[in-house]
């Protein structure tokens, strides 16, 4: 292999760390993966050891920069991109998380957050920062860990805590405590974000209560984030690109141009188009944000959350036990394509968009007795399909209306999926050959961060990627329809049987 120039992009997931090293052409050259345990306390609580976080990614760090050596490739930089909403709070002393971190998928704070409606806030919070008040986002969850650790209270006014997304506990550790940073993006996903004027907020801290003092500094994606610390790993590596995973994965997916749409099927689904300078402000329980930012010029997105995706998949494989690798959900769904409509709403930890429900839990509907694996995998994947289908008709409600859906992550490397995906949404889907999209668009800031100096602009990374496309068959009109009509009868009853407090 020829010695390359070469970019480490970590891309710290919800069930693994990964390192991924691409050249300066793009080229994917290495993977290390890592998986880490998932920790669920309670009903609706989904939590993250932040050591065991940490540890997958040095040693998978480690493992990249190993290979590097070996094959004579120069490491250039590092990039970040990370599970985003996950909360960590830690001691600026010791470095030393008060708790575990609350992950994403976390719904405890679902009481605060209908208390803050309650008082009036929501449309505040709404106009501010873009997103609904709901206990998917950081801030509720910083308060959670404030009140439920001894003395954090009065530690966070003394001005001894610090609060991170992931990336900035990442960067805080990986620069040995010398930077405390986040990018835009992750911001913008905290409800302490606001997205108008790109300042953390006052008005939002006081609604929250959470102390200024434990908040970051909010760079662009492509910026300078500090140098690795040398007991890490050697060589003086800077940390030049860092974005919330569905951000890197619409810019590793070239969408660059206003109205250009990505579909990421990771642990979740999560639907994000590029809507240029305009911010959006959606009727229909989407979310305005922040699509990235470069030299202080802000791209905005409208952007649709499925909490469950390839998570429901997880739970037929190690819960159920019903297959032993997930590539294996392929064959099963063929098989059961002849069998009676059976519903699966994965509302494990809540409904996302368009509904915001975080009391629901999952279901399932049509069951007989001649159901088996087959169809409940089947129904698994048509489920997430059809809660794609719930999001583009949300857009499409607030004026955008897609031509095609770019899908990307671990889910859309089954035909039978994107295919059923295609059908269900009625849009062409376009699946890239090389999938690691996400872990791109981080390598991609960084390139843009080392190149600006020199005149070398976006253009630069804005090339297409090679697309494979699977376009609508088999449906007819009235039977989707039919689908989908039962479909949003299995979604009622789910929220209708959702426990209330």
């Amino acid at each position: 292999m020829p010695e390359k120039n070469v970019i480490l992009s970590i891309d710290q997931g919800t069930t693994s760390s990964r390192t991924l090293v691409f050249s300066e052409d793009e080229e994917l050259l290495f993977t290390a993966q890592k998986a880490f345990d998932q920790i669920y306390p309670q009903d609706g609580w989904v939590e993250h050891d932040p050591e065991a976080i940490w540890d997958t990614v040095v040693t998978t760090l480690r493992d990249a920069v190993e290979f590097c050596k070996s094959n004579g490739h120069t490491i250039k930089a590092a990039a970040i991109t990370n599970q985003r909403e996950t909360t960590l709070v830690w001691d600026r002393q010791t470095g030393k998380p008060l708790y575990n971190a609350i992950v994403w998928q976390d719904r405890r704070t679902a009481a605060t957050c209908d208390g803050l409606k309650d008082k009036g806030v929501e449309d505040i919070i709404r106009h501010k920062t873009g997103l609904l008040l709901d206990p998917y986002f950081s801030a509720s969850k910083i308060d959670w860990i404030l009140d439920h650790v001894d003395g954090a209270r009065q530690k966070a006014a003394q001005g001894g805590l610090a609060f991170g997304t992931v990336d900035s506990f990442l960067i805080w550790r990986l620069t040995g405590g010398k930077m405390h940073a986040t990018d835009a993006t992750n911001a913008s996903r905290t409800s302490l974000f606001n997205i108008r004027t790109h300042e953390w907020d006052e008005e939002l801290l006081t609604i929250f209560d959470v102390p200024k003092s434990l908040l970051p500094v909010v760079k662009d994606c492509a910026d300078d984030f500090g140098i690795i610390a040398p007991d890490i790993i050697d060589g003086n590596v800077p940390i030049r690109g860092v974005a919330g995973d569905q951000q890197s994965a619409l810019i590793g997916q070239g969408c660059f141009n206003v109205g250009e749409l990505k579909s990421t099927y990771g642990t979740g689904c999560f639907i994000v188009t590029n809507t240029g300078d305009e911010m959006i402000e959606s009727s229909n329980n989407l979310l305005t944000t922040i699509g990235y930012r470069l030299k202080g010029k802000t791209t905005y997105a409208l952007e649709g959350s499925i909490f469950v995706a390839g998570a429901a998949i997880q739970w037929l494989r190690d819960g159920l036990e019903l297959f032993d690798d997930a590539k294996a959900t392929e064959a099963l769904a063929k098989s059961a394509e002849d069998s009676p409509d059976l519903y699966l709403v994965p509302a494990f930890t809540g409904l996302g968009a368009p509904y915001w429900d975080p009391y629901a839990r999952g279901a399932v509907f049509g069951l007989t007795r001649a159901a088996n694996r087959a169809d409940l995998v089947r129904a698994a994947l048509e489920g997430i399909a059809f809660q794609t289908q719930d999001l583009l008709a949300a857009m499409a409600k607030d004026g955008v209306h897609p031509t095609r859906l770019r899908v990307d992550g671990g889910m859309v490397a089954n035909d039978w999926f994107i295919q059923t995906l295609a059908n269900v949404t009625n849009t062409p889907v376009d699946r890239p050959n090389m999938l690691e999209t996400t872990a791109l668009g981080a390598a991609r800031l960084a390139i843009i961060s080392l190149t600006s100096d020199t005149g070398i602009n976006t253009p630069n990374v804005e090339h297409s990627i090679d697309m494979m496309t699977k376009k609508v068959t088999n449906w007819s009109p009235t039977y989707r329809t039919d689908r989908l009509s039962k479909w949003a009868l299995a979604i009622k009853a789910t929220r209708i049987f959702a426990a209330k407090p």
